[in-house]
């Protein structure tokens, strides 16, 4: 286990509108403020189209990450998340979880790490900025690459 202690700063509410990318907007508004972490306590919304991490079938290697995606359509979604920089890369990097309702399969459910998405009607976030320690997520190779949430110096 690894912990740290956080200070916080600014507090947005933040609606992303029909027919926006998800991650587009996201990525947007955190270049606007200069959020270079922080955590998505809660996203609620709609999406015409999402992918998430997934596979249909037996997982031949169930141990390693999952590197596959599925694409669902028209559905509601609840999630959250975390933001880290991404100093190879020079921008935020995402960690979102959603829980989502195909809404024309009589809301049959779907949970996973959400890799994009467009947006229908619209979808609201609270963020809210993590100020120190920095947070970053740089990719672990004794872990098949996995990014993982790191505590300290972004450079």
């Amino acid at each position: 286990m690894r912990a740290t202690e956080v200070s916080t700063g600014r507090k947005f509410a933040l609606a992303i509108d029909h027919g926006e990318d998800f991650f587009t907007a996201l990525g947007t508004f955190c270049r606007n403020y200069g959020i270079q972490a922080g955590h998505i306590p809660t996203l609620i919304g709609g999406f015409s189209t999402a992918r998430l991490v997934g596979h249909c079938g037996p997982l031949k290697h169930p141990e390693r990450p999952l590197w596959g995606e599925i694409e669902v359509e028209t559905l509601e979604v609840l999630g959250g998340g975390t933001l880290a920089w991404d100093a190879e890369n020079n921008c935020v990097a995402p960690h979102i979880h959603v829980s989502a309702g195909i809404k024309a399969a009589s809301a049959d459910g779907r949970t996973s790490h959400l890799l994009g998405g467009t947006i229908q009607f619209v979808t609201e976030l609270i963020v809210e900025e993590i100020v120190s320690p920095a947070l970053t997520r740089p990719r672990v190779a004794a872990l098949y690459d996995v990014p993982l949430l790191t505590f300290g110096d972004a450079n």
